[in-house]
């Protein structure tokens, strides 16, 4: 068993503890990461907060447990992308416990089943998980080193010598639709609008950044200032995806890094019709929109002095 577990566009190492979302690593402390290694291999099954606390809480220390808990599933969906109150991943089962509800491609390594609860609620005994503080740390020392090499390789985006081109991040669009078939859509406007802000005429004058490390973070973790400074742009280009019964919209902001003032914003509204999975955004949707998106931004800072060296 390889220990590769894949969901949505993320896959999950269980083995090292680490999380990536298209072979782009995410943050995840390592507890949080044991938590969700737990969920994912009993995908479909309750797993009680019992149940969570006498395999993660192995040392018998259970002060703050219940805040320490509900900390590692608020960062879990927060790496997710996913929402308490219209879970894509994992759903809530109140003073029970938490299921995790998308389907998941791979096998885990041997995990073995749950323990029993003090409550009883789950039928046979376990042997405890062997080395955890070896374990622990392992998995600690895998996340850094992820970490590092994210600054690593956001350090490399270092503007040339000589370079007076404004410098635009574009961070992946965000999917706040709740469903996991517009995690592909908002990619696609993305990636599109990297793509359009990159054309020879508009490249002269923008240097654009579309596919750094330090651009994934999870929106509860984004810091519009540690991105500039690591990637030294001058610029950020975001957007949320967002739905209601009746249509989808997307919200595009640019975002000058030194002050983080709005210089630009724009809504984009598409019916939603059949084909559910796309809501209007189709291909030629999506390149029309993250054309209008480039030409806006690409106006926008053509008044902007250049202040590089």
């Amino acid at each position: 068993m390889n220990g590769r577990l894949r969901f949505g566009l993320f896959e999950f190492d269980a083995a090292a503890g680490l999380l990536s979302r298209e072979g782009v690593p995410v943050r995840l402390q390592p507890q949080p990461a044991r938590v969700l290694a737990i969920l994912l291999a009993h995908a479909g099954e309750v797993v009680t907060r019992d149940d969570l606390r006498l395999q993660v809480w192995t040392d018998g220390t259970f002060v703050d447990f219940e805040r320490g808990l509900n900390f590692c599933i608020a960062q879990i969906r927060s790496a997710l992308g996913d929402a308490a109150d219209s879970p894509r991943f994992i759903e809530t089962l109140p003073r029970r416990g938490y299921r995790f509800i998308a389907p998941v491609r791979g096998e885990p390594r041997s995990e073995p089943a749950l323990p029993p609860s003090e409550s009883g609620r789950q039928a046979g005994a376990l042997e405890p998980p062997r080395s955890a503080n070896r374990r622990r740390f392992t998995i600690a020392a895998l996340v850094g080193l992820a970490l590092v090499t994210g600054a690593l390789v956001g350090g490399a985006w270092r503007a040339a010598p000589g370079d007076r081109r404004l410098r635009v991040a574009v961070v992946p669009f965000d999917n706040e639709t709740g469903m996991e078939d517009f995690d592909r859509i908002a990619q696609g406007v993305a990636d599109a609008t990297v793509a359009r802000l990159s054309t020879p005429e508009r490249v002269a004058a923008l240097s654009v950044i579309g596919n750094a490390a330090a651009l994934f973070q999870p929106r509860a973790f984004r810091d519009l200032q540690r991105i500039g400074g690591e990637l030294h742009a001058d610029y950020i280009v975001l957007a949320q995806m967002k739905r209601d019964a009746t249509g989808v919209r997307l919200i595009v902001h640019l975002i000058r890094v030194s002050d983080q003032s709005h210089l630009w914003a724009r809504t984009y509204d598409r019916p939603l019709r059949p084909p559910p999975e796309t809501g209007g955004f189709t291909l030629e949707a999506q390149a029309e929109i993250a054309e209008s998106i480039a030409s806006e931004v690409a106006r926008t800072l053509a008044a902007k002095p250049s202040h590089r060296a």
